[in-house]
């Protein structure tokens, strides 16, 4: 199925931004992947009709890159499905399909999208696994878009499972309005007063611990931390599927937001690996003596690289409206980076990790720290070059341990071109890190997708049940907490 999407007053298409460029540069080549688990068997032929009246209507899609001396643009080009869309031949007795699934998925990493054609495909499989019945997989190169975005966009190419025309619904943000501080305006100025104050100097404490970290300052070396080259490893795709109700259970009762309990857990998580870790290196060093109960190691330095989109993601209407050719909505990588400090101690209560992440966040939210590092990359693609700010970029990232994403999804279940969604499990790879964790909200549930080395994190299903424990123990010590308060 071949489709022309070039018309003669776009044939010298859009220059790439900034963080596109950064995307194509030698040192960060990345690469977005999204599985997307299904109730039934998937028609390919269905897929391909969906996305002729949908996603090959975003320009992204139907445009492959063209260089032109130092500038490249997205030139349209004419569409051919069938090179986009591989659908393998497999035995229909695999004896573990969930494996399977895994080193096909681990595979990608091994080799590049071909520049000659837009820089995405998508992988069906007809494989029943332990979550769904068919697996679908996209592949999309990081320069097409954000993650957020992108998810956005194929979220606006479903539909709600009961109501075939209505677009999926996202959960709303809401702001707490304190109405008493406008009562008395002395106290409201000097509020307001107070908040420019400590936004100038959390961004300036934030800016220079950046500038400190791009030049020396390195995270301690853990057993998650890669080694130089991890950029170019194969890495390993896992994933796990936790409650969003018990998430919102704690994010309610502490006052919170699911982005601080996620990030709670993270830290609890995180904990529990590396405590088992350590033990496991101290026990061999004692000839098999008993097991320490605290052997994290005090003062570790362990931080998370979190991408930030700088301007409003797309809704998902606006994109349904771009792709229906009835409206625009903005487009593109404007994106600056936040550097979160995960706390590594253990706490006998374990809602301490909510409220210690909550603390930080809350710090990183009244920062400029992710306008800066954008502002700061433009200045110096635009002075040096892509390579320069690919060094830097490569550099700050490489002294953090990991990187960290959550992604709002719908509330409801969906269908994909008319195949009922299980679930979806977004995930990146091409940065300099051993370990990539992301959060991907669907329905009732809340899935968990590691990117690991598997050379540094050789069994990742272990940092997934550490994950999931950490989620119990909270939700326990909640419900706990909770139960005292009421007697």
């Amino acid at each position: 199925m071949e489709i022309n999407m070039a018309s003669s007053s776009s044939r010298e298409g859009e220059e790439l931004s900034p963080a596109a460029r950064l995307f194509h540069s030698p040192s960060f080549n990345c690469y977005v992947i999204a599985i997307i688990g299904c109730k039934t068997n998937i028609n390919p032929q269905v897929i391909k009709q969906g996305l002729s009246q949908t996603l090959l209507k975003h320009p992204r899609f139907t445009s492959k890159l063209v260089k032109k001396g130092r500038k490249s643009r997205w030139t349209p080009t004419t569409i051919d499905l069938d090179n986009h869309i591989i659908v393998p031949k497999l035995d229909s007795k695999i004896e573990f399909p969930d494996r399977f699934i895994e080193d096909y998925i681990s595979n990608f990493t091994k080799t590049p999208l071909d520049l000659s054609k837009p820089l995405w495909e998508l992988h069906l499989i007809n494989i029943k696994t332990s979550d769904s019945e068919a697996i679908g997989i996209f592949r999309i190169h990081h320069s097409i878009g954000d993650g957020a975005s992108l998810i956005s966009l194929l979220l606006a190419a479903t539909r709600k499972t009961s109501d075939p025309n209505a677009l999926p619904t996202l959960p709303r943000g809401y702001k707490r309005v304190d109405s008493s501080s406008k009562s008395n305006y002395l106290l409201f100025w000097l509020g307001m007063i107070w908040w420019g104050l400590t936004l100038i100097w959390n961004t300036m404490v934030d800016v220079f611990m950046l500038v400190l970290t791009i030049l020396f300052f390195k995270d301690t070396h853990t057993p998650l931390k890669g080694a130089h080259g991890v950029e170019l490893n194969t890495k390993r795709f896992v994933y796990r599927t936790v409650s969003l109700d018990d998430i919102k259970l704690v994010k309610d009762g502490m006052k919170t937001t699911i982005n601080d309990v996620l990030l709670g857990l993270t830290q609890a998580g995180l904990t529990r690996y590396l405590n088992r870790e350590y033990t496991s290196v101290e026990d061999a060093n004692d000839g098999g003596a008993k097991q320490r109960q605290r052997s994290v190691p005090k003062n570790i330095r362990l931080r998370a690289s979190i991408l930030v989109n700088i301007r409003p993601i797309p809704g998902i209407q606006d994109l349904a409206d771009m792709m229906a050719e009835k409206g625009k909505a903005k487009w593109g990588n404007h994106m600056g980076y936040i550097i979160f400090p995960f706390n590594i101690a253990l706490h006998e209560d374990p809602l301490e990790y909510v409220r210690q992440a909550k603390a930080t966040i809350d710090k990183k939210k009244h920062s400029l720290e992710a306008i800066c590092s954008y502002a700061f990359a433009k200045l110096v693609l635009n002075l040096f070059g892509v390579k320069v700010v690919g060094a830097i970029t490569k550099r700050a990232l490489f002294h953090t341990t990991m990187a960290f994403s959550n992604v709002l999804g719908p509330v409801e279940e969906i269908s994909f071109y008319g195949h009922p969604v299980a679930f979806i499990a977004p995930s990146v790879y091409g940065h300099p890190h051993a370990l990539t964790i992301h959060f991907q909200s669907y329905a009732n549930k809340m899935t968990i997708s590691l990117a690991v080395d598997p050379s540094i994190i050789p069994n990742p299903y272990l940092l997934c049940d550490d994950l999931e424990e950490s989620l119990k123990l909270i939700c326990d010590a909640f419900v706990k907490k909770k139960g005292t308060l009421l007697i």
